[in-house]
């Protein structure tokens, strides 16, 4: 009886009152950021119609991810789809319009990393997958490994059920210049200054070290990083830079932060950069910017590193700290507000 009682006192106070007041659900935080190199990059060395198409081009890459994560996607679905647009446009140093090698090739790295997880997966010494970002993150979920390279990361392509395409389908005119230009120089033989050179040709030069990247924050919270590259102009002897290599291009991890470098990829790979800003995170107790900045404008130039970074937080915080005259750059919030930057000021 006393139980009854209870059941319809509370009965009687719950039509009084009215219903429950709801409780404020905070708004899904999903970002995403991207870069598509750091160099030399200057007003003079753009027109404003080649200006226009780089912010096109990355306003294209920042919708692709935005869609993915405004429809409840993952941070990994968004970082692949976001650097497939840059992949196939040839204004950015990675997909077809990468730089050649020494031998009138193109070869292309690439990373990727959950940061739920801290899987990772990387290829380097592509010739005909057309896309590099695709291919590391099969490595990564399809293989027992982190990287493969060259003749066996193809052929693990195969088994994926990945096309392969001709070489010449990433040949572009203006990395071909760009190529003779660089052996030109090497030999002594070429024209000194750039007056001569178009200022599309200026802007190649500018961007020889260029790479492409993203790095997103989903509304599960979790974070994932990709990088993808052609590497450096006239490269010989089979190099490979930072890009595919997991703690230096690339790094992801929940409990701090995704980055994605671009530069020279030796001194990122001396540097440890993309675990360095993390490591400072974790071990150092400095925010995102902090970190980003120490590493980038301070250890970086020490060692003689040019380039920048993209990196951020579980909290969507974006840094995007670089040490030369410009970067590629843009983020995107979950209300799709775009910004886009290419030079320092």
């Amino acid at each position: 009886m006393k139980r009854l009682s209870s059941l319809l006192l509370v009965l009687v106070l719950t039509v009084l009152q009215g219903p429950a007041p709801a409780v404020a659900q905070e708004a899904p935080r999903y970002v995403l950021a991207i870069h598509g190199g750091a160099g030399t990059i200057t007003r003079d060395a753009m027109t404003p119609e080649l200006e226009e198409a780089y912010h096109d081009a990355l306003r294209e890459a920042l919708e692709a991810g935005h869609r993915i994560l405004s429809a409840g996607g993952s941070s990994l679905d968004a970082v692949v789809a976001t650097i497939q647009v840059m992949e196939a446009s040839p204004l950015f140093n990675a997909g077809v319009g990468a730089v050649f090698t020494s031998e009138g090739t193109v070869e292309h790295d690439a990373s990727i990393m959950d940061g739920r997880t801290r899987d990772a997966g990387a290829v380097s010494g592509l010739k005909h997958i057309e896309s590099p970002i695709a291919l590391a993150r099969s490595v990564m979920e399809q293989s027992p490994h982190v990287m493969l390279s060259g003749a066996g990361a193809e052929r693990f392509a195969e088994e994926q059920g990945f096309q392969k395409v001709p070489n010449e389908h990433f040949h572009t005119d203006r990395r071909r210049r760009q190529l003779e230009r660089a052996q030109e120089a090497e030999r002594g033989t070429g024209p000194t200054g750039d007056a001569a050179l178009t200022p599309d040709d200026r802007e190649a030069d500018a961007h020889r070290f260029g790479t492409v990247g993203a790095v997103a924050l989903d509304r599960d919270g979790n974070l994932a990083a990709g990088t993808s590259t052609g590497g450096m102009t006239n490269k010989r002897f089979g190099r490979v830079g930072d890009s595919p290599i997991i703690g230096a291009g690339t790094y992801a991890d929940n409990e701090t932060a995704a980055i994605s470098s671009t530069g020279h990829g030796e001194f990122f790979i001396r540097g440890v950069v993309a675990y360095d800003i993390a490591a400072m995170m974790r071990y150092a107790g400095l925010d995102l910017t902090a970190a980003a900045n120490a590493v980038v404008m301070g250890r970086l130039g020490d060692l003689g590193g040019t380039g920048g970074v993209i990196a951020l937080d579980r909290h969507g915080n974006v840094a995007a700290p670089f040490n030369t005259p410009g970067m590629y750059r843009g983020w995107i919030d979950a209300e799709g507000n775009v910004e886009i930057f290419i030079y320092r000021h």
